[in-house]
């Protein structure tokens, strides 16, 4: 069993047994019938990934990785807002008639800020940090602006990173202010995780430690049923994680610099209802 499949097994039992239910709050969140969309929650769940021992990918059920990857290039690398620079559908449903998204995501991390070394925006100012300053420790990024918040089609829920490099390992705190434990969980490790490894290597260093805090780690109520399910399938162990060692620049990576060997995920065809 990977260590991946181990916590997120965790998670989702701790969840179910001691978990907080919001039925008796009004939700935003809706199903297609318009019935109200219900969680059950854990407050403050932290994990660990080792991304020297194992890339962090369930095996409990098959995670989209290369579409994961893809929307991570879209937001980090291409920093865009709009679907139509995104080779997937997943944000179809938030963007407007002109395919953005607001000033959400890539947008915020495009917008360049003025620095004694010259104007950049929070990629590329990471980038030089972690060159320039590894012993810094205010590398870090941040969607989560107040000021354009209004103008968001949705709120960031993976909203910061903040980085560390000891000795020549770069390790990294992902900060979430919400989490959908079924569809989002290991969607966002495997992007952070790829991520991690996509700076180690533009920057000379060797990957560390993710580390992943979520404020609010939920299930909805008609997920239970499916997580339940994944509760009972039997986790493989960690598949091979690959990157094309010659891309030193951060920029040149796509999604074709990545590959999974041994990925061996269990069956599991059920339909996951959405909430929107």
């Amino acid at each position: 069993m990977s260590h991946a499949d181990a916590l997120f097994l965790q998670n989702c039992r701790q969840i179910l047994s001691s978990g907080v239910w919001d039925t008796g709050q009004a939700v935003r969140p809706r199903w297609e019938d318009g019935a109200p969309a219900h969680t059950v929650k854990a407050f403050g769940l932290v994990n660990r990934y080792d991304l020297q021992a194992e890339f962090p990918i369930l095996t409990l059920r098959r995670t989209y990785w290369k579409t994961a990857v893809k929307e991570l290039l879209w937001i980090w690398q291409k920093k865009s807002n709009n679907i139509r620079d995104l080779d997937a559908h997943i944000w179809d449903q938030w963007a407007g008639e002109n395919g953005s998204i607001g000033k959400a995501y890539g947008y915020q991390l495009s917008v360049k800020h003025h620095y004694p070394e010259g104007d950049m925006d929070q990629v590329d100012r990471v980038l030089y940090d972690l060159k320039h300053n590894p012993a810094s420790r205010r590398i870090l990024t941040s969607l989560y602006n107040f000021q354009d918040l209004h103008e968001m089609r949705l709120y960031p829920c993976a909203y910061s990173m903040t980085f560390n490099v000891s000795g020549n390992v770069l390790n990294a705190i992902l900060n979430q202010r919400s989490q959908d434990m079924l569809t989002a969980n290991n969607w966002n490790v495997v992007q952070y995780a790829v991520l991690v490894h996509m700076f180690a290597q533009a920057s000379g260093l060797i990957p560390g430690e993710l580390v992943h805090v979520i404020a609010d780690a939920h299930i909805y109520d008609r997920h239970i049923p499916l997580v339940e399910k994944m509760l009972e399938q039997t986790p493989s162990d960690a598949p091979d994680f690959f990157m094309d060692p010659s891309v030193t620049d951060f920029y040149a990576f796509t999604p074709e610099s990545f590959r999974l060997a041994h990925y061996a995920p269990a069956s599991f065809e059920d339909t996951i209802p959405i909430a929107i």
